[in-house]
């Protein structure tokens, strides 16, 4: 044999290279008698574990467990993929009697909007809320949907609550980097609540392991599977009508207010903020306290 494996040639082309000697179904059983099969690539690489990863990983879970004994509130937070709104394909299959016809093109110009649908999930109370914007998702609509889910959600759940723990990707509008993200966690969510903030990251790459995205985001995703999101309204509906075996509740709202990207923070603002950086992974790790309770420099 030559050193080419024949891997790149359909059944028929190994026969017709073969003179038709042997049928193309001899040959794909004999292939599977070997092991071999039609694969595709799967992504499970990686790449190189950051340092402080599995470190990391337990200061989390010891964060959980003081925060729980405590009886204070735990969310997990993330942007969910941006999603065309019109007759467009959702992926997935659902019962019904005729398959609904969609666009053949997924042009942007020929939809209603974009939802950035932005979630939070309470891990206390197996409760999910998403602020489903139509900008950007930048740091400033991360917060001020923490603020209204705290506002509307959390204040009431936990009246007496000192603290609030956030866990979050180490990427996105609610990464370790934004100046924003933290600027406005002190101004809009620690300064006038009265509330300790801190913020737990997971390490770059380990998105997954962050709860909200099994615990919310999938539960949402098989829920719409296959129903085409002609409307905001439907989307909401399909948000709102989530739930599981383990008796999740999901509400949802619309966010109408346009955000801008691209807002700076200088060195002197970020001077300012009452941010305490943990001793453990401190970029990843890090309280804001209100600054009305902090006492004045000297």
């Amino acid at each position: 044999m030559s050193g080419q494996k024949w891997v790149r040639d359909s059944l028929r082309q190994v026969q017709a290279q073969l003179d038709g000697q042997v049928s193309h179904t001899t040959i794909g059983r004999l292939l599977r008698e070997m092991g071999y099969g039609l694969k595709a690539n799967r992504k499970q690489l990686t790449g190189t574990p950051h340092p402080d990863r599995e470190v990391q990983f337990k200061y989390i879970e010891q964060q959980i467990q003081r925060f729980q004994q405590a009886g204070w509130p735990i969310i997990s937070v993330d942007s969910k993929k941006k999603e065309l709104i019109g007759n467009y394909q959702n992926a997935g299959q659902r019962w019904c009697l005729e398959a609904d016809p969609v666009n053949v093109h997924d042009f942007a110009s020929d939809a209603l909007g974009r939802a950035a649908p932005y979630g939070i999930y309470d891990l206390q109370h197996h409760q999910g809320t998403v602020f489903v914007g139509q900008s950007a998702d930048t740091p400033q609509f991360a917060v001020e949907a923490i603020v209204a889910w705290w506002k509307t959600i959390g204040q009431p759940l936990f009246p007496e609550a000192p603290q609030l723990l956030i866990l979050a990707d180490a990427g996105g509008s609610n990464g370790c980097r934004p100046r924003l993200w933290k600027q406005q966690l002190q101004e809009q969510l620690a300064d006038p609540f009265g509330l300790a903030v801190t913020v737990c990251h997971y390490p770059t790459g380990a998105s997954k392991w962050n709860p909200i995205e099994h615990r919310l985001f999938g539960p949402i995703s098989i829920n719409w599977a296959g129903v085409p999101l002609r409307t905001f309204e439907t989307m909401l509906a399909l948000i709102r009508g989530t739930s599981n075996s383990t008796g999740l509740q999901v509400d949802a709202f619309l966010v109408e207010q346009c955000y801008p990207k691209g807002i700076k923070v200088s060195d002197a603002d970020m001077a300012l903020l009452s941010l305490e950086r943990h001793s453990i992974c401190p970029n990843w790790n890090y309280t804001f306290r209100p600054r009305s309770l902090c006492p004045a420099p000297t």
